[in-house]
């Protein structure tokens, strides 16, 4: 008997309901490559996050994303740095997820209810026109090489962190 025969798998189970709207925004600049943009969007749909702001031209590839390019606002700019400036005078909390002399480990940071993960591009990581804007900075500790993990990869692990701490939104 495989798996998908078995009377206790469940291939696909209904989202869970949240308590309350997220209070979170995933802030992306352009990124080198459209599948990392469309795993942020489906890892957004998935998180119970309405709001991912896209800087550029990257399309959202709609096999990747799945439904959560139709279920979530993608709001696109061509730079982020102004549109940061008026969530931060809105109340939200600028969280960078970067490697910096002075950023906290993913693993002991308490976020913010109500913030916005900003994220870098692949290459060369968050602005440095970005950095002063930032509450914090978060980091994911790196084991082995390379030095670092993909832009998405880490997005994922650092909003089930968040998840994790706010579990009902």
């Amino acid at each position: 008997m495989t798996s998908e025969e078995s009377p206790d798998h469940v291939r696909h189970r209904p989202p869970t309901a949240l308590d309350k709207p997220r209070s979170v925004i995933v802030a992306c600049p352009q990124f080198k490559s459209a599948i990392n943009l469309s795993r942020i969007v489906r890892l957004a749909g998935c998180c119970g996050i309405e709001h991912v702001i896209a800087c550029g031209n990257n399309r959202i590839d709609a096999t990747v994303a799945r439904d959560a390019a139709k279920s979530l606002h993608i709001e696109r700019r061509r730079t982020l740095p102004q549109r940061l400036v008026e969530l931060k005078a809105d109340g939200f909390s600028l969280i960078g997820l970067e490697q910096t002399k002075t950023s906290k480990d993913l693993h002991h940071f308490c976020f913010p209810r109500k913030m916005v993960l900003v994220v870098g591009h692949e290459r060369i990581g968050i602005d440095a026109s970005i950095m002063p804007l930032l509450d914090e900075v978060v980091e994911i500790p790196v084991y082995g090489m390379p030095y670092s993990y993909n832009v998405a990869t880490a997005t994922t692990m650092a909003l089930y962190e968040y998840c994790k701490q706010f579990p009902n939104g």
